[in-house]
């Protein structure tokens, strides 16, 4: 490693976003209740943008938190704002909460999207975006998706699709066009120029349908928007939204146990490093591989690095690492959370 950060939280996490000014902000998924959200202060050296010494502060500050009556499964900073969105079980609303300014160390909930017939419902996948004004892309089966402005709590597009069919995630492409991923592999890219949102739907590669899949978008030059496709047996394929037909690539994960721990399952671009993901949610490790020598074979692919931290040490069963994110501007460094209430932010050293 060339930098390690750790941070005990007080309940499992599930999630991890970065916010304005390079804060991070994490919230517990109990199914209890009194799930915290917080919103955390990096280490000073993580926020140098030159390099430096030794630093005397190396951990993480608890900058302002509030409470979920909710188990927080998906959350979304709001750019441009003060304002987050959460989703989780039991329904599929989005929670919104504003990030209390400086002389206050609160996140209230503000108010509640619902979406209709969310009773019953999964719990919603979310993205966000600011372009137009700030929007949230929420949905949890692909004929409930919907955009609503955060702010106003208005509805400003409804897809129209019928299909009932799972979501496991969904992004912003541009301020035009949405990524929609079924749980059981399908794409489906949305246009919101057309009425009623128009759908071009990708399929799932052959003989692979049974599995559960998540995503990752990366939003490249000239149009290119290079999708990474997760199953919970730890197939990764590549696909160029712009020749969806052929997959550009695809290897096997060296995962211990496949579809163990679908619901954790979580694969990343890293936005400052060319063809490099991440991958977790198997065990307790999170696995980098570099995808520029990939083909269609589907072999197993050697890991660039593989993070072990959330798996070594303490007693009992061990933790499982439940999401991971790149830091927006570092090349390499990556903050993972796991089970155990262990929260760390690590760099590596390139080989």
């Amino acid at each position: 490693y060339r930098e390690l950060h750790t941070f005990e939280l007080q309940a499992p996490t599930r999630l991890i976003e970065w916010a304005r000014d390079s804060r991070v902000c994490v919230a517990g998924y109990a199914q209890c209740g009194g799930n915290e959200i917080l919103q955390l202060i990096p280490p000073p050296r993580l926020q140098a943008k030159e390099a430096q010494g030794l630093c005397p502060e190396r951990d993480f500050k608890v900058e302002c938190g509030g409470f979920s009556k909710h188990p927080v499964y998906s959350l979304k900073h709001v750019p441009d704002t003060s304002l987050l969105v959460t989703s989780g079980p039991p329904d599929s609303s989005v929670q919104v909460w504003q990030v209390s300014a400086e002389d206050s160390d609160v996140i209230k909930s503000v108010g509640t999207i619902v979406t209709e017939n969310s009773t019953g419902q999964p719990w919603a996948k979310i993205a966000t975006i600011s372009a137009r004004a700030p929007w949230v892309l929420h949905g949890s089966t692909l004929d409930n998706v919907q955009i609503t402005e955060v702010q106003l709590r208005k509805n400003v597009y409804t897809a129209g699709s019928q299909d009932h069919e799972e979501l496991s995630g969904l992004a912003f492409l541009d301020s035009a066009t949405a990524l929609l991923c079924c749980a059981r592999g399908r794409l489906c890219v949305v246009d919101m120029r057309q009425p009623w949102g128009g759908t071009q739907a990708v399929p799932t590669p052959a003989g692979l349908h049974g599995q559960r899949w998540c995503m990752a978008t990366l939003c490249a030059h000239q149009g290119s928007h290079p999708v990474a496709r997760l199953s919970s047996t730890g197939l990764l394929t590549l696909t160029d939204l712009r020749k969806a037909s052929e997959p550009l690539a695809s290897a096997r994960a060296r995962v211990p146990s496949p579809g163990a721990a679908a619901e954790f399952l979580c694969v990343s671009w890293a936005p400052a490093l060319r063809g490099c993901l991440a991958v977790s949610g198997f065990d307790g490790t999170v696995h980098v591989y570099d995808t520029q020598s990939w083909d269609s074979s589907g072999r197993e692919a050697e890991p660039t690095f593989v993070h072990k931290g959330h798996a070594v040490g303490g007693s009992g069963d061990p933790p499982l690492v439940t999401a991971h994110t790149w830091h927006p501007q570092r090349p390499r460094t990556v903050l993972s959370a796991a089970s155990d209430g262990s929260l760390h932010v690590w760099d590596w050293v390139q080989p």
